[in-house]
C-alpha cells in the first residue's frame, strides 16, 4: 500500500547534472579498467556505450510523473551496459538516485524490488558472465552498499511523513482553537446580548406603563436603558475587538466586573462572598461572572419584581456559584417567549470546566448553583471550628 508521498527528489537540473557526471566520470574510470594487454580488460566506451550512459539521466526527467517507470528504465539501462562489458563507475548514480526517488514518493515496494533485482543481476553477472569471477566479499559489498542506500532512504522518507504529520497536526489544532474561538466569542455575544436586551426590554415595558401615570418613575426606567445601552455596546466593543490581529484571543469579563453587572440589574440584587478571595484561572473566572450574568437575565425575563442575592463560596478547591430569586411578584413581559438556551448553556460552561451546574425551584422562587474546580488555595486552610470571612460588601 502506497504510503502518503513526501516530496520526492526535486529540482529541474537534476538530470543534466547525473547526465554529466556519468559521461565525464566514465570517461575518466575508463582510463584506469581499460587496456588492451589485459585480457581481463573493460570495454571502451563507443556510441552505444555513450547512449546507454544517457538512458539513466533521460529517465530522471519524469522521475516525479512516473517515479516507477523512471526506475526500471535506469535499472535496465545499468544492467544492459554492466553487461557489455563497459567501465564501472558513475553509471550507478541513475539508479541510485531513481530508487531513492521512488521511495520518497511513496513506492516502497517498487524500490526495494528494483535494488534486490540489479543485486541479483550484478551477483549473476560477476559469477557466471565474468572470465574473472568475483568473490563473496565482492557481492557481500555490492549488496551492503544497495542496503545502506535503500536504508538511508526509508530513514529520510520516515523524517519526511513525521515532519508532515506534525505540520497537518498542528494545521488541525489551529483549526480546533479557531473554532473554539469562535465558539467562545458567540457564547460571549450571547450572554452580553441576552442580558442587556431583556433589561432594555423591561424596562422600556415599565416605562411606557409609568409613563403616564408616574413620569419620574418612567425617567428611572429610561435612564436605566440608557446605561444597559451603553454598557452593551461598550462590551461589543471589547469583544469584537478580540478579532483584531493585535488584539488578545480571550475575552476579558470577570468577576472584578461582577458589581458594576449587580449595579445594572436593580437594587434589588445582593452579593455575598464567603471564603478567602483569591485569583482564578481565566477561564473559571469569565464563567463564573458569565454563570451569573445569565442567572439574572433569566430573573429578569421570568420573573419581574424578584429580589435576587448572589453568592460565591470560595472552597479550598472549588468556587461554588450562587444565585437565588424570591419569586415573580408580576406578570412577565417575555412571557410570551419560549424557552432559550440560558440553562443549557451555563452547563455547557461548568461542564467545559470539569464542573457542574444545577437549576431548578426554590419555592417560592429559584435557585442557579454551579460549582467550578480552582487550583487549591495557597493559604492555610481554616482551623475546624473558625468563621470564614466575608466581603463587607
Amino acid at each position: 500500500m502506497r504510503a502518503t508521498r513526501p516530496h520526492p527528489i526535486s529540482g529541474p537540473l537534476l538530470p543534466l547534472f547525473v547526465a554529466a557526471a556519468q559521461l565525464w566520470g566514465t570517461v575518466y574510470a575508463q582510463r584506469l579498467q581499460v587496456d588492451p594487454d589485459d585480457r581481463y580488460s573493460r570495454v571502451p566506451l563507443d556510441f552505444p556505450g555513450f547512449a546507454l550512459l544517457s538512458v539513466g539521466p533521460m529517465a530522471l526527467i519524469i522521475r516525479h510523473a512516473r517515479p516507477v517507470l523512471a526506475l526500471w528504465m535506469t535499472i535496465a539501462a545499468t544492467c544492459v551496459y554492466v553487461n557489455a562489458g563497459y567501465s564501472y563507475g558513475p553509471i550507478f548514480i541513475s539508479p541510485i538516485g531513481a530508487a531513492v526517488n521512488a521511495l520518497l514518493a511513496g513506492h516502497r515496494r517498487a524500490a526495494w524490488a528494483a535494488g534486490i533485482t540489479l543485486f541479483g543481476f550484478l551477483m549473476a553477472y560477476s559469477t557466471w558472465l565474468l572470465d574473472k569471477p568475483q568473490s563473496l566479499y565482492h557481492h557481500a559489498s555490492v549488496g551492503a552498499f544497495i542496503m545502506v542506500v535503500l536504508t538511508v532512504a526509508e530513514i529520510f522518507r520516515a523524517r519526511v511523513e513525521q515532519r508532515a504529520e506534525r505540520d497537518r497536526v498542528g494545521r488541525e489544532e489551529a483549526r480546533r482553537q479557531a473554532s473554539e474561538e469562535r465558539l467562545t466569542m458567540a457564547q460571549e455575544l450571547h450572554d452580553v446580548l441576552g442580558h442587556s436586551i431583556s433589561l432594555i426590554h423591561v424596562q422600556a415595558s415599565t416605562a411606557l406603563h409609568l409613563m403616564d401615570d408616574h413620569p419620574e418613575q418612567a425617567r428611572t426606567a429610561l435612564t436605566t436603558i440608557k446605561q444597559a445601552s451603553k454598557d452593551v455596546l461598550t462590551e461589543m466593543r471589547s469583544l469584537l475587538g478580540v478579532l483584531r490581529e493585535d488584539a488578545p484571543r480571550t475575552p476579558t469579563a470577570g468577576l472584578a466586573q461582577l458589581d458594576e453587572l449587580l449595579g445594572r440589574s436593580g437594587p434589588v440584587v445582593t452579593k455575598r462572598v464567603t471564603g478567602t478571595v483569591r485569583s482564578l484561572p481565566p477561564g473559571v473566572d469569565r464563567a463564573a461572572y458569565r454563570i451569573v450574568q445569565e442567572a439574572l437575565t433569566n430573573v429578569t425575563k421570568h420573573a419581574p419584581g424578584a429580589g435576587a442575592a448572589v453568592t460565591l463560596m470560595y472552597g479550598a478547591d472549588v468556587l461554588t456559584i450562587r444565585v437565588d430569586d424570591t419569586g415573580a411578584t408580576a406578570p412577565s413581559v417575555l412571557g410570551e417567549e419560549g424557552g432559550g438556551n440560558g440553562i443549557p448553556g451555563m452547563r455547557e460552561r461548568a461542564a467545559a470546566l470539569g464542573g457542574s451546574l444545577y437549576a431548578g425551584p426554590l419555592h417560592p422562587g429559584f435557585r442557579v448553583e454551579a460549582r467550578l474546580p480552582v487550583p487549591p488555595a495557597k493559604t492555610p486552610a481554616l482551623s475546624e471550628g473558625a468563621t470564614p470571612s466575608e466581603d463587607p460588601e
